[in-house]
């Protein structure tokens, strides 16, 4: 392992990401808000750090092996959440603990969305800004690791099955191809991001909101500059464009660019994993808006069409926006909400989840062993459109289930075992895990109640649910410590 290679690369990180707190130190200028110390610090501090870190080793230019971009890709999030929370502890407004500051930064780059800050409407503008900017930040370096980074290492939902990926997958080796392929991801990240802010701001929101709601919209994150969420603005024009991105940004950002590249809208239809998304969203919705409208929950129907497609979009790509109190619907209704976070966005999008890709393997695999029943000694293959998946790639989707079922109920014996109620402390577990944000019970709306060691559990539940599960526990075998 090239351990000097990986602190170059961290050093680099380090700095570039310091250059990230000039943009809300510039907002905090621009409003008189008075936080802007807490970000020049930050800066500074951050930059001292990169330099340190970067300039003993800045001459190492050996390539980087698979073991390397495993390290690379877990300190890529742990680090840059550790010094994306100094702002939060240096600020005076809101004076965040480390244990919150350190949460709510994780939340933010993992885009998860869940929050401890209570009384968004007073806080600093800076502070609301640089909490969205942490999502749009996140949600691109997601796209990049989805796309481009972790099809390299073997694992993640692009390796299962890609017909179209702009990106290199031939070997171990982190190759320049990663440039190109990062490049024309973030200009299809970036115009969605614009397409998205004008749209808000056409429906009513004003600029500020609308940038930083663009923000997070598409990267799925689900922060917003009001406690009410969405709610604030209690216009159905607002929850229609919040709809159409969320939606866009739960598909796969390799297929945007195959349609780019082809010119045509058909090259969404023959993907298999968009077609189940598809399916998959449509049912919820249809699901929730009956109940809704079942139970007489608001007003009308068209108010129950509304929050329910809202809802059903929001959970299920687990962006995390509400328009009302969902987590206090009829049961059955945000019990489905949730589950529908488990399946997540496609792979390769900024939704988290097991995935709709590894979802739809799943099920076929499932049907195989059933018909096997039936006829023992038939040669039944899964196939996904018209390709047939590989024993490996199959065996790979049942490992990191495993794992995920494994590691959820760990952590959700843990938060029991710390005396928060098993409503709780399960939502909790799979907002985080599934990098959702809100949850049912005492975390439906914030995390502010909870106790320290449950959100330190939900920090590595963010984490672990952002990188895939195997990325961040295969550090934790001893075999790979082994040289």
């Amino acid at each position: 392992m090239h351990l000097t290679v990986v602190q170059r690369i961290l050093g680099l990180l380090l700095m570039l990401f310091s250059i990230t707190m000039l943009s809300p130190l510039l907002v905090s200028l621009g409003y008189g808000d008075g936080a802007w110390p807490a970000f020049a610090s930050a800066f500074g501090m951050t930059l001292v750090v990169g330099l340190i870190s970067w300039l003993p080793v800045r001459n190492q230019y050996r390539e980087l092996r698979l073991r390397d971009g495993f390290l690379v890709v877990v300190m890529f999030w742990t680090v840059l959440s550790a010094t994306g929370a100094l702002p939060f502890a240096l600020a005076e407004h809101p004076r965040l603990s480390v244990t919150d500051a350190f949460f709510e930064s994780v939340s933010g780059l993992t885009t998860t969305g869940a929050t401890v800050i209570v009384g968004l409407d007073e806080l600093p503008r800076s502070i609301l800004y640089y909490r969205q900017q942490l999502q749009w930040l996140g949600g691109m370096g997601i796209i990049v690791l989805a796309v481009a980074v972790l099809p390299m290492l073997g694992i993640g939902g692009m390796q299962l099955y890609r017909a179209e990926t702009p990106g290199p997958i031939k070997d171990s080796k982190l190759t320049p191809r990663i440039t190109e392929t990062a490049k024309a991801l973030w200009y299809i990240y970036l115009g969605l991001t614009l397409a998205c802010a004008l749209a808000y701001w056409l429906a009513g929101m004003t600029v500020f909101d609308a940038v930083s709601h663009a923000f997070s919209t598409v990267a799925i994150g689900g922060f917003s500059t009001h406690d009410a969420s969405m709610g604030y603005f209690d216009s159905t024009a607002i929850y229609l464009v919040g709809v159409l991105f969320m939606f866009l940004a739960g598909i796969n950002f390799a297929l945007h660019f195959s349609v780019v590249r082809q010119k045509s809208l058909r090259v969404y239809w023959r993907d298999s994993e968009f077609r189940f998304y598809l399916l998959i969203m449509f049912s919820v919705i249809a699901v929730t808006t009956g109940g809704l409208h079942y139970h007489a929950t608001h007003g009308s129907f068209q108010e129950n069409f509304v929050h329910g497609l809202f809802q059903a979009v929001s959970i299920g790509t687990t962006a995390g926006f509400t328009t009302a109190e969902w987590h206090n619907w009829p049961g059955f209704i945000a019990i489905l909400l949730l589950f529908s976070s488990f399946v997540g966005g496609c792979a390769g999008s900024t939704g988290g989840g097991i995935k709709v890709i590894r979802f739809l393997l799943l099920i076929k695999q499932g049907v195989r062993e059933i018909t096997r029943l039936v006829h023992p000694n038939a040669q039944i293959p899964v196939r996904v459109g018209e390709k047939s998946i590989p024993p490996r790639v199959v065996e790979a989707v049942w490992g990191f289930f495993a794992l995920y079922v494994a590691s959820f109920t760990l952590m959700y014996l843990l938060l029991a075992a710390t005396g928060i109620d098993l409503m709780t402390a399960f939502s909790a577990v799979a907002a985080s895990i599934n990098n959702l944000g809100p949850g049912l019970g005492e975390v439906g709306t914030n995390y502010a109640s909870l106790h320290d060691p449950a959100k330190w559990i939900l920090c590595f539940a963010m984490l672990l649910g952002r990188l895939e599960i195997f990325t961040l526990l295969v550090l934790l075998t001893p075999v790979f410590w082994r040289h």
